[in-house]
């Protein structure tokens, strides 16, 4: 079978739309006939040539769509179900699976690396050349063959443009707030980024009762929509902001920290930001040579602590469901992170939109 897809053949380059060959799942696998993709900064690192990948590739990690078809030994869906994408793949039996960590499980992680399939090959293929996946996933194309791992089948009165953000941003924010964190109700929240993934720890916070909720960034045009998203407080980032989330806490700092961005020098004012044994969760993916200046004698005598969130410490099989069940019952803001919408040929349109600030999140609708 043929699709459109929008290729990356090497960093610092537009995407091209192409035609590509697709193969059908093998046992294990499904194939996904897409509805949205979500437009995520992570995309953007390997586009900017600041995380390693095999190319050519098909980027794209957030993602719904209706199961197409299913191959031998699938249990979980069947052709027709309404799924949810995830990027970790998990296994459900290993360590760190039965001590309810599938986040960091391991099963996967070679193949999903080399940009294959548990086989070690590729369903897709372009001008006769292995096309490799991203993330397991590969969303930016009309379909995609996945591992059965990959997909968690969802209520079908849930918009799948909606649902696509549960697969990433969503659970990346709401999630470091509520499994990463524990944020208890009444405690301060500074959060620092306010984009897809800051906004969703934004409202996160706001479920699990946070007062006050500062959002901070280097936009202005953000602060409005912080504020819709739960913030009680927005702060311009500058030289300043950590005296003003002080003056905001009683001159202690923040019981909680969160940097979404990925910056090392964002990291180190969030830790300065946090009171004395406060806790500062790192959940932005930073550049994989930089690093991140920590004065050992602070950590220590403060007893400040610090936390890394990789996919919000969630379970996905168990979370997406709850996610979509706080949307439908109205304590979960989905359709108000879609900012915009565009077609798979606008891809370069909307990633430009996004390093812009101008977007809270958005979609790619098939």
């Amino acid at each position: 079978m043929q699709m459109q897809a929008a290729i990356l053949t090497e960093a610092h380059t537009p995407f091209k739309i192409e035609t590509v060959d697709i193969d059908p799942p093998k046992a294990g696998e499904v194939l996904v006939k897409m509805a949205a993709a979500g437009i995520c900064h992570s995309d953007w690192h390997i586009v900017a040539g600041k995380a390693p990948f095999h190319a050519p590739i098909i980027l794209g990690h957030e993602g719904s769509g209706i199961i197409e078809a299913v191959g031998a030994g699938v249990t979980r869906v069947q052709p027709g179900d309404h799924v949810t994408l995830s990027w970790k793949a998990c296994c459900g039996e290993c360590f760190y699976c039965r001590n309810d960590q599938p986040a960091i499980c391991d099963t996967h992680a070679v193949d999903i690396t080399a940009g294959l399939m548990t086989d070690g090959t590729s369903r897709m293929r372009w001008r006769g050349e292995t096309l490799h996946q991203w993330g397991g996933l590969s969303t930016f194309a009309e379909y995609a063959v996945l591992r059965e791992a990959s997909v968690v089948p969802i209520r079908k009165d849930v918009p799948l443009e909606v649902a696509a953000l549960v697969g990433c941003a969503v659970s990346t924010g709401v999630g470091a707030a509520m499994y990463t964190a524990e944020v208890r109700s009444g405690q301060s929240v500074a959060v620092f980024g306010a984009g897809g993934v800051g906004l969703n720890i934004i409202q996160g916070a706001a479920l699990c009762g946070a007062d006050p909720i500062i959002a901070v960034d280097t936009n202005s045009s953000k602060m409005e929509i912080a504020r819709d998203f739960g913030a009680t407080h927005c702060l311009l980032s500058d030289e300043t902001v950590v005296g003003e989330i002080q003056k905001l806490t009683e001159g202690r700092g923040a019981d909680h920290c969160f940097e979404s961005v990925g910056i090392p020098a964002l990291q180190e004012t969030a830790i300065a930001a946090v009171r004395p044994g406060g806790i500062v969760t790192l959940v932005g993916i930073t550049p994989q040579d930089s690093r991140t200046t920590i004065l050992g004698q602070v950590i220590t005598c403060t007893e400040r602590k610090i936390r890394g969130s990789f996919y919000g410490s969630i379970n996905p099989a168990r979370d997406f469901h709850m996610f979509l069940d706080l949307y439908q019952a109205g304590r979960l803001k989905l359709e108000e992170l879609v900012t915009r919408r565009y077609r798979l040929d606008e891809i370069n349109e909307a990633y430009a939109s996004m390093l812009t600030g101008g977007v809270a999140r958005g979609v790619i609708v098939f």
